[in-house]
């Protein structure tokens, strides 16, 4: 059977969950938490990994962390084993507490670092956003969801902050936190001013995704649901990784992302028309849905984009994928050709 394909990295950074077998909970009372904490700890000391992040959900763990050594494997199966030999014990079951290998996203920009220490934070509002209907939660995930009102904000924004099991209430200044929890390696990178300042420009930052709806997840952008980061880390990666056998698999179904000329190519044909066609055609979907793509598959920065596309700057950039995502959530047309033209892009 295929395993998920894990690069093991010197320095590097991972966003690592695991789930319960059958997704049920792994822990049942603050007792389980606190003995889970208790050997993150463990695992920080006894492996050297850094912890910069953490949410303990009901059924589930996220783990931010970075590995001075090529460790991973090793620290996790070493934290998962033990917490589900201890989980057993003090609840007298038999069998796997977890279900099958833990996953873990090697985040290889540094871009991505602060956004994914936001998504770890706000999973108990996610958890909380369940209570809307199906309609809603699904703009949400989009990130066209636009504003909730000022009571969900409320609502949200004090279950954030009350949330005892993440470590946000750190982040924020609320409560000391663990020892081996190291948040400058995450508000070391928002400036070099005193560290209340940064704490409060944190908050803000992660306040603002509640207030606007919640933000997309990162994973929308990870390339095989193994690597954050642009196309040319993951050819480096893969250049030099032969995994295991169990991994082949998995290393043959990893391709690199397309850049914009093929997508701008895949995009031609779906519409049937050529770019110079298009491209400066007020209202016209092709060039929006070109950035949309050039975004969310091909991974290229909002610069980047601008540059490709003639010059424009980040805002229109920014603005134009924001107006393609709100009309792709509503219609149906966009929603096909965004489908066809991934259609191509795999067979390019």
């Amino acid at each position: 059977m295929a395993r998920p394909v894990r690069f093991e990295v010197e320095g590097g950074w991972y966003h690592v969950t695991a789930r319960g077998v059958e997704r049920r909970d792994i822990f049942r009372d603050d007792g389980d938490r606190e003995g889970f904490l208790e050997r993150v700890g463990g695992m920080a000391e006894r492996f050297g990994v850094e912890v910069a992040a953490y949410a303990l959900m009901g059924n589930h763990y996220h783990l931010m962390v970075r590995t001075p050594e090529a460790n991973l494997s090793r620290a996790i199966q070493w934290l998962g084993g033990g917490y589900g030999m201890w989980f057993n014990r003090r609840h007298r079951r038999a069998g796997h507490l977890f279900g099958g290998r833990f996953k873990a996203v090697l985040i290889a920009g540094e871009g991505h670092l602060m956004e994914v220490s936001r998504y770890v934070h706000l999973n108990p509002v996610r958890l909380a956003a369940r209570g809307l209907g199906k309609a809603a939660r699904r703009r949400l995930a989009a990130g066209v969801g636009g504003a909730p009102g000022p009571g969900q904000v409320r609502e949200w924004l004090a279950v954030l902050g009350g949330y005892r099991w993440s470590s946000y209430r750190a982040y924020a200044g609320r409560e000391a936190g663990p020892e081996w929890l190291r948040c400058g390696l995450i508000l070391g990178r928002v400036g070099h001013g005193p560290i209340a300042g940064r704490r409060a420009w944190y908050r803000r930052y992660v306040e603002e995704g509640v207030r606007h709806g919640l933000p997309p997840s990162p994973w929308r952008e990870a390339v095989g649901s193994v690597v954050l980061g642009g196309a040319e880390i993951l050819g480096r990666l893969l250049a030099r990784h032969r995994g295991d056998r169990r991994e082949q698999p998995g290393l043959k179904g990893l391709r690199r992302r397309p850049g914009f000329e093929q997508i701008r190519r895949a995009v031609e044909k779906a519409k049937g028309q050529r770019w110079t066609d298009f491209a400066d055609r007020r209202g016209d979907w092709g060039r929006d849905l070109t950035l949309y793509l050039g975004r969310r598959d091909g991974g290229l920065k909002l610069r980047e984009l601008g540059d490709a596309v003639g010059g424009a700057d980040y805002a229109t950039v920014s603005k134009a994928l924001q107006r393609f995502e709100r009309r792709l959530a509503r219609e149906k047309v966009l929603q096909r050709a965004v489908a066809a033209t991934r259609r191509r892009l795999d067979g390019q």
